[in-house]
């Protein structure tokens, strides 16, 4: 089951979240094979960074819920908010588009 991770940061935590970023991407290896598209949500000036939006098959919401609970920037303080939901991918995905 896919299961959308949208996470938003908390305000002035871009320092924590920088210093942080090379263990999320290490974490994130450890499920490359399951996610279906990752990456950070960006500020309207299309650089700072803000939060992230994750689509990671797991086989239960409890299992979605354990990879959040564990997840770096969870145990470093970096989100004010989350939430996930279960996705239903209903839509074709294009190909092309630019890769950060």
């Amino acid at each position: 089951m896919l299961y959308v991770f949208h996470l938003i940061d908390k305000p002035g935590i871009g320092e924590l979240r920088l210093r942080v970023r090379p263990d999320h991407k290490i974490y994130l290896r450890a499920v490359e094979n399951q996610i279906a598209f990752a990456g950070p949500l960006l500020a309207e000036d299309g650089e700072t960074m803000v939060g992230s939006l994750l689509v990671i098959d797991f086989p239960s919401i409890e299992a979605a819920r354990h990879w959040l609970a564990e997840e770096p920037f969870t145990c470093a303080g970096v989100y004010a908010t989350s939430a996930i939901h279960t996705f239903s991918n209903m839509w074709p995905q294009k190909t092309g588009f630019p890769a950060a």
